[in-house]
């Protein structure tokens, strides 16, 4: 607890809830589709459903509502999606700098605290994703859907 008396919020508490989360993502992708190298990995766009279904991901894994778990699938739904599209390095390090630059463009917290946690889930989560992409990858079948926390720097509080 901070302060002694008041507990820590989550995640999806700090950055407003779980719409913060959804604009981010819809810049997110209007980003990538924009964009040389991220946007053929979605011929013909992003759609609407795919948007929503990856803010609801986000909106879990940083201890919101557990839609994307009960309503989408889970963790093996969104394994399903990343199995063999062979995602490289330099797309990896792409997506971790578009869904930076989202989380400015969505007015998300900039603290530090926060904003290392976010980055620490792409970066834990990017790398998962491109060792399951690859052709020859054995992913373990069923995986809960991480929950994210503040780590080593909980929220800053004067």
């Amino acid at each position: 607890m901070a302060n002694d008396e008041t507990p820590v919020p989550t995640l999806i508490e700090w950055a407003g809830g779980t719409e913060p989360i959804a604009v981010m993502i819809n810049s997110f992708y209007d980003r990538v589709e924009q964009d040389d190298l991220l946007g053929p990995l979605f011929p013909g766009g992003v759609s609407v459903a795919h948007r929503d279904h990856v803010a609801a991901w986000w909106a879990e894994v940083l201890g919101g509502p557990a839609r994307y778990t009960d309503e989408l699938g889970g963790y093996e739904t969104m394994l399903s999606h990343h199995r063999y599209l062979a995602i490289t390095g330099e797309q990896r390090l792409r997506f971790v700098t578009l869904m930076s630059r989202a989380a400015d463009d969505a007015s998300l917290p900039a603290d530090p605290e926060f904003r290392a946690a976010i980055m620490g889930y792409l970066e834990w989560g990017t790398r998962i994703a491109v060792a399951n992409s690859q052709l020859d990858a054995e992913p373990i079948p069923h995986a809960p859907v991480p929950h994210w926390g503040w780590g080593v720097a909980p929220p800053y509080r004067p």
